[in-house]
């Protein structure tokens, strides 16, 4: 699975809904990385974000941004530089050494309630500690990177997918409980429609289809994963 490195000359409007909407910084990458803004009163939280161009005038539509979320380990990306721009701290969960490392601005701890939002914190794999959003006043789930509709994440006929080297144990204690009316993902365009029978399948079939998805997708995502760890 390959990651576009070059400066984005353009973006992707994908997930709009009313309460949100995400863009693709690199339509074309394989890996399908997303950003999302979620309108929570008068102002925006970003989450995950990568820098593009004309970004500012997408997130301005729904307010003025009130902070920066990075919620995985993996996804520093361009936090750093949509928090200096608007003049906020970037927001992290508990024990994400990594992310404030490679982070030059103000920091701040991530707080339930923030956009609207309860948080759950896992470590599916050591080194990556992932943390899940979901706001149950409009039913939207977030998950970074557990959690996929990327060709690198879904395998048969699944509309979402759960991450390969997961799916031995399927994060289902993370997931517990909720009934999303959408399900939106570090990679990959939200699914929208029955999203709650989407994930329960996702989850409930990930480890019958792991040896499906190790075969298409084993070797893309070990090296993806490598890829990841040393950014």
């Amino acid at each position: 699975m390959q990651f576009d490195r070059r400066t984005p000359t353009d973006h992707t409007v994908v997930d709009r809904f009313d309460g949100g909407v995400g863009w693709l910084a690199h339509p074309d990458e394989e890996a399908r990385r997303v950003s999302h803004a979620f309108v929570d009163g008068d102002g925006v939280w970003v989450f995950d974000p990568l820098d593009a161009p004309d970004v500012d005038d997408l997130l301005s539509e729904y307010g003025e941004v009130a902070g920066v979320v990075v919620l995985s380990s993996f996804h520093t990306r361009d936090a750093a530089t949509l928090a200096e721009r608007h003049g906020v701290p970037v927001s992290l969960p508990p024990k994400t050494d990594r992310v404030a490392e490679r982070l030059d601005v103000p920091t701040r701890r991530l707080r339930n309630g923030d956009g609207g939002f309860g948080f759950r914190q896992a470590t599916p794999l050591p080194s990556w500690r992932e943390t899940v959003a979901y706001r149950e006043r409009d039913g939207t789930l977030y998950a970074a990177d557990s959690l996929g509709s990327a060709p690198g994440w879904t395998t048969a006929e699944e509309r979402l997918g759960v991450y390969l080297f997961c799916r031995p144990v399927p994060p289902r204690a993370l997931f517990a409980g909720f009934q999303p009316e959408r399900v939106l993902f570090g990679h990959g365009e939200g699914v929208f429609e029955d999203a709650t029978t989407a994930l329960d399948d996702a989850l409930a079939g990930a480890r019958r289809r792991f040896p499906r998805a190790l075969v298409e997708q084993g070797r893309d995502q070990a090296r993806a994963l490598v890829a990841a760890v040393r950014d």
